[in-house]
């Protein structure tokens, strides 16, 4: 079996990257995925069984300021690679990253952000009606689209993941959870942005379990979009006050000395009931045991 993996030193891709290699014969593109021919030609020469897409820029809130080069990478670079895949016979099947962002606004995220709270949790799941509200997520919701067109049009078979927040990185420090445990580590004071907002967090470990669950089984999965949770949405000044606790850390959190985001979301949560309906995927790692063993990483590196 033939892979073809884009985004292979990303975080997800390199953690994936082994495990794929278990399976099957992987090849990494090597193409600009904003290059139309070269796309189409790379993916004529591999002949891939399986396309795993997860090249992407994901710093949402960079999005709003660099809309274009989001929209040519994100939206433009998945139609190249959607669009290739009809010189391969069979067409591969294609399994893509979106995101859980392309929920975007809905009534419970106005709630929060007016007082601070909810009264009832929401999941999101795969009936919930996507409304992104960022230069990333609607380039993502793109793609989205252009997969269920690719199957009625010519029968194209896909599986894609609304993924939610993940954690456990061992090099970057640009997300939420890896920025505040390294900040905390290296000093007494603490930059970050909104503190209000709901967000769910996943593991890198069991993001990647649900990925080869959908990637080996091809025949159950096929044609969906999958929300993946868990159903654990954590204020983010809740998840900062919880890490500080952890470190033992008593420095000042500057709230909102970020750029300010435009339209920020203050609840994005989610299920994975369908996700385990297919393939009996479900996350094993709790927040609590994901964020010790992620400060036993960065305190390696940082002292």
């Amino acid at each position: 079996m033939k892979i073809l993996l884009t985004g292979s030193s990303g975080f997800i891709g390199q953690h994936l990257l082994p495990r794929l290699r278990e399976i099957g014969e992987v090849h990494e593109l090597k193409s600009d995925l904003k290059m139309h021919y070269a796309v189409k030609e790379e993916v004529a020469h591999v002949k891939p069984d399986i396309i795993v897409h997860l090249a992407a820029r994901t710093e949402v809130q960079e999005s709003f300021y660099e809309q274009v080069e989001f929209s040519e990478v994100n939206y433009v670079g998945t139609v190249n690679l959607i669009e290739a895949c009809r010189g391969v016979d069979p067409m591969p099947y294609f399994v893509f990253a979106s995101t859980m962002e392309v929920y975007g606004w809905q009534p419970i995220s106005d709630e929060v952000e007016q007082t601070g709270t909810y009264v009832n949790s929401v999941a999101f799941d795969e009936n919930t009606q996507p409304n992104p509200n960022a230069p990333y997520a609607v380039a993502k919701y793109g793609c989205e689209k252009y997969l269920e067109y690719a199957q009625r049009a010519y029968g194209l078979e896909f599986a894609s993941f609304r993924q939610t927040n993940s954690y456990g990185r061992k090099d970057n420090d640009y997300f939420v959870t890896e920025q505040i445990i390294s900040q905390m580590i290296k000093g007494d004071s603490c930059n970050l942005g909104y503190a209000e907002p709901y967000r769910n967090f996943i593991y890198i470990s069991d993001l990647l379990d649900a990925w080869m669950a959908v990637i080996e089984n091809r025949a159950s999965c096929k044609g969906n979009f999958y929300t993946i949770g868990p159903d654990d949405p954590r204020k983010i000044k809740d998840c900062a006050d919880y890490i500080a606790r952890q470190l033992d850390w008593t420095g000042t959190i500057n709230w909102d000395s970020k750029p300010p985001r435009h339209g920020e979301i203050y609840w994005l949560n989610s299920n994975h009931n369908l996700l385990t309906s297919k393939t009996g995927w479900k996350p094993k790692v709790s927040y609590e045991e994901g964020i010790e063993r992620t400060i036993h990483h960065w305190k390696q590196i940082l002292t």
